[in-house]
């Protein structure tokens, strides 16, 4: 089932009188269930594709539908509401808050989602989830005390304990060693598939290639 799409996606950036077009027409039509991994060599577009994707930044034109609703007609508040209650984010570096517990990490993206649950019904949602990323034996530690790896599984879980129908995640094994970044990616898979989320990836290393459903090369602002 199509979850997001997008349709003939431009950008341009204008620097004083030099105006610059980084996406030159971009179409994507994105499955439930599935992982898309963006790629092409720095410059070519991806990291910009997926940033106006997540409604982080705005198209210049073009249309982006997520669920059949139109993205590009919203104001900036009701682009946020959807980023906080149906889309989750991983990025290169975990960028947990250092004075919470890996609990306390969980639990504040649920309040910033805006999740209607009670207290006791919040614990064990994150519970359920630390025990699935194999984290909850470390529920109370901080970050410092954390190993990258395990910095980014609980970031994998935090921006997947509100249930989001997306995924976004820029290069979210870059930081990670081999062994790491393979443990990593198939928890991204494990998950995807389990909760039904459309994930939409940007990576360079083409081993986590592997585990992508779809692969879409990008250069010089296109699709090729």
């Amino acid at each position: 089932m199509t979850i997001f799409q997008i349709n003939d996606v431009k950008k341009t950036f204008k620097n004083r009188e030099i105006k610059e077009q980084v996406l030159k027409g971009i179409n994507l039509t994105l499955k439930e269930g599935q992982i898309t991994a963006l790629i092409g060599a720095s410059g070519s577009g991806k990291s910009t594709m997926l940033t106006i994707a997540a409604g982080l930044q705005r198209a210049t034109e073009g249309r982006i539908y997520f669920q059949g609703i139109n993205l590009s007609e919203m104001n900036q508040e009701q682009i946020r509401k959807i980023r906080a209650k149906q889309f989750g984010f991983i990025f290169q570096s975990s960028h947990l808050v250092p004075f919470l517990s890996v609990e306390d990490q969980l639990t504040l993206m649920l309040e910033i989602s805006e999740v209607r649950l009670k207290k006791q019904e919040q614990r064990n949602e994150v519970e359920k989830l630390l025990k699935l990323v194999d984290m909850y034996h470390r529920k109370d530690a901080f970050p410092s005390s954390l190993s990258g790896g395990e910095r980014q599984r609980v970031a994998v879980a935090r921006a997947l304990i509100h249930k989001p129908k997306m995924l976004f995640a820029d290069e979210p094994t870059a930081s990670l060693d081999s062994r790491r970044s393979i443990d990593i990616m198939n928890l991204i898979k494990d998950l995807t598939k389990t909760m039904k989320i459309t994930t939409l990836m940007v990576t360079h290393d083409e081993e986590m290639l592997l585990y992508a459903d779809n692969i879409v090369t990008m250069r010089d602002g296109l699709i090729k």
